[in-house]
């Protein structure tokens, strides 16, 4: 693995949000969910495509607070055009595990 600056972190925009809509995405190779964050007024809502089926349902992720990049280029995967990309680590068994956030923080706070 090699070494970044400081100067290289900040150019990765990973910002909070809450997911606010949540709906299958039944045409994704691996599965997946479609979701639609918002990540407050400066940068508003982003849709994108996660592949957190194994670990939680709809209903779970309705709601809940998130981490995502804000500042990558909006990628096409199948017919949906994926704007963020949502974080998380991989379980034991490869399965997605989101980054959680354990406090109350308003959507669109910047990762220190």
């Amino acid at each position: 693995m090699s070494t970044i600056s400081f100067d290289d972190f900040l150019k990765v925009d990973i910002r909070v949000g809450t997911v606010i809509e949540v709906s299958p995405f039944p045409e994704a190779r691996k599965p997946a969910f479609k979701m639609k964050v918002d990540f407050g007024p400066e940068i508003g809502v982003r849709k994108t495509s996660a592949q957190v089926t194994v670990r939680y349902t709809m209903s779970e992720l309705l709601g809940r607070k998130v981490a995502a990049v804000v500042n990558f280029p909006a990628k096409q995967i199948g017919p949906f055009l994926s704007e963020c990309l949502v974080l998380g680590f991989p379980d034991a068994q490869g399965a997605v595990v989101l980054v959680d956030v354990d406090r109350a923080v308003p959507n669109g706070g910047r990762l220190h």
